[in-house]
């Protein structure tokens, strides 16, 4: 009987325990509510409207608006050298001269036709040669002047354009080999740039669009260029096509071969715009969403579509109405119906 008293004593003394245990955790449950339910604290501003630039940036390189390949029609020796690499040359300025021996004897014989022509001439006027004499000799006139002219062009070799020379690649005294260009002569003011733009954007982009140029050579200038040339087919691997741009460089700043960020504007959106920082993302599911501020001083999560990024804000297409009053600080520790208390 003793022993089964004591059993007893024992079993109720461990449900005490347990009982007191339980009332211990019940305490501090109880006591973490207030610290659920307290007023937080957060920054709002308030949603408004901005004209947003829908822009983008391309990668390209500067190029010479016109090429041209220095080279005479027919191989010959290089007698003179005027110009070296890296001078800037004008239109007509003498480049290079070669062997003068063809351009002389077809000179002599030119001479030699017009003096004739001139003499055939008077007899024809005096009846003393047939009107076939006549054209004849004046057919060999012609051949001759054009022979000599197409001669002296290929002998006195001149920049075609206003450029710089950009290559030489013969020496005087070298025997011209018909297999590269004497010299290379680019323009470079203006330049060019082709820019492969997404075929979802052709019809946003039209021939004199204003678009801003950045080189990495020239940090801090910003260069800005026209849209010349659009053209007229999608790569079919890229599904892109390419837009001629160009810009004056008139101080010869930009130079061919440069890397170049191209910025093309193709509208303007007027959109609500919010700082980034009240953006919240959800990690797998891609959605994006703001706290707002309910007149009773709770908040509300609303779900929004974003927009362009910049600076430090973003636009939102959808989800947002001008006047709310969106979180920009304090929104970690927030869920819908929290009361908040603005700062």
């Amino acid at each position: 009987m003793n022993k089964t008293i004591k059993t007893l004593s024992i079993i109720a003394a461990f449900a005490s325990l347990v009982s007191c245990a339980g009332k211990g955790n019940n305490s501090t449950v109880a006591a973490g509510n207030p610290y659920e339910n307290a007023v937080k604290k957060v920054r709002v501003i308030s949603a408004e409207y901005q004209d947003v630039p829908q822009e983008e940036i391309y990668s390209s390189n500067v190029q010479a608006f016109v090429v041209n390949n220095v080279v005479p029609q027919n191989g010959n020796r290089i007698s003179k050298i005027y110009v070296e690499v890296g001078d800037f040359v004008s239109k007509g300025q003498i480049l290079a001269e070669m062997d003068r021996a063809s351009l002389i004897q077809t000179k002599l014989k030119l001479v030699n036709d017009s003096t004739e022509l001139t003499r055939l001439k008077e007899l024809y006027l005096q009846g003393g040669i047939s009107a076939s004499d006549f054209e004849t000799a004046q057919m060999a006139y012609d051949v001759s002047k054009t022979t000599y002219e197409n001669l002296l062009e290929n002998t006195v070799l001149r920049s075609p354009l206003n450029g710089v020379v950009t290559a030489r690649n013969y020496d005087a005294g070298d025997m011209y080999a018909m297999t590269s260009p004497i010299y290379v002569v680019q323009q470079i003011s203006p330049v060019k740039l082709f820019v492969g733009i997404s075929e979802s954007d052709y019809t946003k982009v039209h021939k004199g669009d204003k678009v801003r140029i950045e080189v990495d050579a020239l940090p801090g200038r910003v260069f800005e260029g026209t849209v010349n040339r659009l053209h007229p087919t999608i790569d079919a691997s890229t599904h892109t096509f390419n837009v001629e741009v160009v810009v004056p460089n008139n101080d010869r700043a930009l130079r061919p071969g440069m890397f170049a960020r191209v910025k093309v504007t193709f509208n303007v959106n007027h959109s609500i715009v919010v700082p980034d920082r009240a953006i919240i993302k959800q990690q797998g599911s891609g959605q994006k969403s703001v706290f707002v501020l309910n007149p009773d001083n709770t908040v509300s999560s609303q779900v929004v579509i974003l927009g362009k990024h910049f600076e430090n804000y973003y636009e939102i297409l959808s989800g947002l109405s001008a006047g709310d009053k969106v979180v920009v600080n304090g929104q970690s520790a927030l869920k819908n119906g929290t009361n908040v208390e603005v700062i």
